[in-house]
């Protein structure tokens, strides 16, 4: 039996951080072969708290608080990688609840050698009360919000292009040199990049499943996606062949309203054009809501979702234009 390292970047989660490890103690995975180990950026409220009280109600499960100073999760996670022992590294986060048996099909997939980082399927809930919370959630799952992104969408097996989180001997992450700390955001995809330019594979097992607690409100949602944006094109950068097509249209989308806004100041057919374009962007949307507001027996969801996947398209699409303009005048700053 291998022993498993957890490794969970945290930081003011007192909200949530319970649930994930009740998750952990609940595992089929046998709990002697179990360590978790906690990166905290310093936490200001009750999550300390409530990590010892489970310290106290699970004597048998290895607990582990480290210290992440510098509070961004790449950090969080070599430091906690650096604290482990397990000759399997699993990587969860703090909005997370793994299903009973996450841990031991993680490591079955590995030890079959389906994959070198083996991951499975988000199912999103809610991260809030209300109806906009709920929005939040269905949109994060919808391939209008996300694309085809799989690790949201896939129902069958298969090498991917990433998965969320993640589990990997610690010989492939000591091989491929651990996360980039460089980088704020899109640490696991930046990781399954290097990962499979190695020659290695990144394995998706839909049985393989967590719920995944989506932002509560817009404003949440709104610097979740910029910041998505923003650090996608700064890694885009170092690697440019792994560009999508579902990655590319949120940027272009913005661009062409900007360049259409500016232009309808001399131009009335560019102000037509933007007037079309969006009356039909804003009645697809409506019209991908309606299924979902009558399945979630909520009127209000034909508004919601709408509004949720035009925030992540737009901030999402914003923060990628942004750190291109700034990319491009970096270099002048410093000389």
């Amino acid at each position: 039996m291998k022993t498993v390292s957890v490794i969970i970047p945290c930081y003011n989660e007192e909200a949530t951080i319970g649930l994930l490890l009740e998750a952990i103690c609940g595992q089929t995975y046998p709990r002697e072969f179990i360590e978790v180990i906690i990166a905290d950026g310093i936490s200001t409220d009750q999550t300390r708290n409530v990590i010892n009280k489970y310290v106290l109600q699970y004597p048998g499960l290895f607990l582990k608080i480290v210290d992440n100073p510098r509070r961004i999760i790449p950090a969080a996670l070599n430091t906690a990688i650096r604290a482990s022992k397990g000759e399997i590294i699993l990587r969860l986060d703090a909005h997370s609840i793994p299903r009973q048996d996450y841990i031991e099909r993680s490591v079955k997939n590995l030890e079959l050698g389906l994959g070198d980082n083996v991951g499975g399927v988000w199912m999103i809930e809610p991260g809030g009360e209300g109806w906009m919370a709920k929005s939040i959630s269905l949109a994060a799952a919808h391939p209008l919000g996300v694309g085809d992104a799989m690790y949201r969408l896939g129902t069958s097996a298969g090498v991917v292009d990433t998965v969320p989180f993640g589990a990997f001997y610690r010989s492939t992450l000591e091989q491929v040199g651990g996360y980039d700390e460089s980088l704020l955001t899109n640490e696991d995809y930046e990781l399954n990049t290097r990962i499979r330019m190695s020659g290695r594979r990144v394995y998706l097992d839909p049985e393989i499943r967590s719920v995944y607690y989506a932002r509560a409100n817009l404003a949440q949602l709104a610097h979740q996606y910029w910041r998505y944006g923003y650090w996608k094109y700064r890694m885009l950068k170092r690697y440019p062949s792994t560009l999508r097509w579902r990655q590319a249209i949120p940027p272009v989308f913005v661009l062409g309203i900007l360049i259409l806004i500016l232009a309808g100041i001399w131009l009335p057919v560019a102000r037509w054009f933007l007037l079309g374009g969006l009356l039909f962007y804003i009645g697809v949307l409506m019209a991908t809501s309606i299924t979902r507001a009558i399945k979630g027996n909520n009127i209000l969801l034909i508004l919601g979702v709408p509004l949720a996947i035009a925030t992540m398209h737009c901030c999402w699409g914003s923060g990628f234009l942004w750190s291109l303009a700034t990319s491009i005048f970096e270099p002048r700053k410093r000389s």
